[in-house]
């Protein structure tokens, strides 16, 4: 498959309805073989404007990947969500956590002891409710992903506690692409 028709498939999943979006997931899983995900080591930032991200994602999705907002909690569609599989970046489809590392944190977002691959989050402390929180982002499109706290699980006591808005799921085995943009 010739990457011009990977990059169709995958922004065409951005301009559909989350329903939708998962439908054009299976299919594109369907097409592309990967015999097992890939995890690059080095992510190559996308940029898109403003437009082009409004464009792309719901007026919600916006409001949380690009403007850093929050979803309500026990709102969103993975807080509770069991599948075996990947977690990726809505915005750009970076693999970010695996199921294997989900764990109900009783918060009301889907929570998690560690990223796939520590490079492919970033982290920026914020101010916006008076005192200091670690921001989490996707490496590669630098959307808002939640906040990462100190009071998790081990092995690593932290509880990276994201936005379903902000994360697609793929089963596992599906054989995606999590590369694509």
């Amino acid at each position: 498959m010739d990457r011009t028709l990977i990059i169709s498939i995958v922004f065409l999943m951005g301009c559909q309805t989350k329903s939708q979006r998962e439908l054009a997931a299976e299919d594109a899983a369907k097409q592309l073989y990967t015999p097992q995900a890939e995890f690059p080591m080095e992510i190559v930032p996308i940029q898109k404007t403003y437009v082009e991200w409004q464009q792309r994602l719901s007026r919600l999705e916006f409001s949380v990947l690009r403007n850093a907002g929050t979803e309500r909690a026990f709102s969103g569609d993975l807080w509770d969500h069991k599948g075996d599989g990947i977690y990726c970046c809505r915005g750009c489809g970076l693999a970010l956590f695996d199921s294997k590392t989900k764990y109900v944190s009783g918060t009301g977002w889907p929570s998690f002891y560690k990223p796939i691959k520590v490079n492919y989050i970033e982290e920026e402390t914020d101010y916006k409710l008076g005192y200091a929180r670690t921001e989490v982002h996707c490496a590669r499109c630098e959307g808002h992903l939640g906040h990462v706290f100190r009071d998790g699980p081990e092995p690593t006591g932290l509880r990276y506690c994201m936005n379903s808005v902000s994360l697609d799921f793929v089963n596992r085995g599906k054989n995606y692409n999590f590369t694509l943009e």
